[in-house]
């Protein structure tokens, strides 16, 4: 539409300028100088006269005179247009050329810039390239590296492991060397003609004072090796006892009595009170010719504050449990119970009555007196770390205690019985002692 409007504009321009170039010709026609007339008639008769045109032939030239009169208004047109479109195209032009020239600095900075980064990205292929090689050739160093250290290694551990066999073969050459090639013997007649009693490892230690967790220890054992063989003999071996609480004491003979396998009973030192009763009592018994068995009656300290009433239901309380322990040993001595404790008084005001191995075997306190005892259940060296558990004390942790009295004398407290209980205990220097 504007284009449309610029070149009505144009033309009327155009227009203008022509009918005042034909008003200016014909001013110019008329000033100019006149022929004389008789110049243009003496013309006007020598030229022949044309024939008259024809209506046609009139329209034809007066139409061709238009054309080329149109013909030279649209070159004036032209001319006009494009005097004033000049300034225009120049200006086009010159913003042509600074397009032009934006254009190839646009060119110019991206090839330089797709130049630049093509050099950094060569530089950075060429890093690239140069890091991988690097990376590659510290690789291959690490790993040979590597497998020097593993060789090294291996052999490191080869060695070791030859160093530690051969300090496993030392060790267990000298752990070896703590156990006897030998077996425990079971021998349902453990006394040999020579007077030596073999032991097995069906053994149970008795020493220290008797509480209930002796009285657990031991017959708990004496159960298991039933369950394990009723044939063999089962040995209660005392190294010392003074005696202890009778109602142990008692749980003690009658799971002795209860046992399908015998129970023997061997008394290596001493063995008093409950622990010689005990002794007495066994199906059978053996013991050094030095060894002491000592019986005494049932004596107890009162502790507590007790009047006259409950010390007679006290003593009361001790002389039924004397009753059902000094009958049996009087039967097995084949003396009356009087008799027994009235001998006991003969040999010692106190009424403890000890005698040596070879003593009591007379007065049928042990029925055995042997030359030698052979612990054939020993068959680890005992100075290893590890004891043997038939050797260890049968009093459980926490039931006797050591202590020190007011004096400073060294004690062992025992601990408290039953209402119905007594200790049936060998202590005449009072180091048993309740608290």
């Amino acid at each position: 539409m504007k284009s449309n409007v610029t070149r009505t504009a144009l033309l009327s321009l155009a227009l203008a300028g022509g009918l005042h170039a034909q008003d200016s010709n014909a001013s110019a026609a008329s000033t100019a100088v006149t022929p004389p007339v008789e110049v243009k008639q003496e013309a006007e008769k020598q030229a022949p006269k044309p024939k008259p045109k024809s209506n046609e032939e009139k329209r034809q030239a007066e139409m061709k005179k238009e054309q080329e009169r149109l013909a030279l208004e649209n070159a004036l047109v032209d001319e006009r247009v494009k005097y004033e479109t000049a300034k225009m195209r120049a200006e086009a032009a010159r913003l042509k050329a600074e397009k032009d020239l934006i254009a190839e600095r646009l060119s110019h900075a991206t090839m330089k810039r797709k130049a630049e980064e093509e050099a950094k990205n060569a530089k950075m292929e060429v890093e690239r390239e140069r890091l991988t090689r690097e990376a590659a050739i510290a690789k291959a160093k690490a790993e040979s590296l590597g497998n020097q250290l593993k060789a090294l290694q291996a052999e490191h551990s080869i060695e070791l492991s030859k160093l530690d066999a051969q300090i496993k073969k030392i060790e267990a050459t000298e752990r070896r060397k703590g156990y006897a090639n030998a077996k425990p013997e079971y021998l349902k007649n453990p006394l040999r003609k020579d007077g030596t009693v073999v032991i097995s490892d069906r053994r149970i230690a008795l020493n220290g004072p008797i509480s209930g967790g002796t009285a657990d220890f031991v017959t708990d054992r004496i159960h298991y090796y039933n369950n394990a063989n009723r044939q063999h003999p089962i040995f209660i071996v005392i190294d010392e006892c003074p005696g202890g609480s009778v109602m142990a004491g008692y749980r003690i003979l009658k799971a002795m009595e209860a046992s399908d396998a015998p129970v023997h009973v061997v008394v290596k030192s001493f063995a008093a009170s409950m622990a010689a009763a005990i002794t007495t009592l066994a199906e059978e018994s053996y013991a050094y010719p030095n060894a002491v068995i000592l019986h005494h009656q049932i004596s107890s300290t009162l502790f507590g504050r007790l009047n006259l009433t409950q010390q007679k239901e006290f003593l009361a309380e001790s002389n039924r449990w004397w009753e059902r322990l000094a009958t049996p040993i009087a039967d097995e001595m084949g003396i009356t119970k009087e008799e027994f404790i009235e001998r006991m008084y003969e040999h010692s005001s106190s009424g403890d009555w000890s005698e040596f191995g070879v003593e009591a075997q007379k007065l049928k306190w042990v029925k055995h007196i042997v030359s030698g005892i052979d612990e054939s259940s020993f068959l680890r060296d005992p100075d290893a770390k590890k004891t043997t558990p038939t050797t260890t004390t049968t009093t459980r942790t926490g039931e006797v205690e050591a202590g020190v009295d007011e004096d400073g004398r060294p004690v062992m407290y025992l601990p408290r019985l039953n209402p119905k209980d007594v200790y049936f205990i060998y202590n005449p220097d009072g180091y048993y002692r309740l608290r």
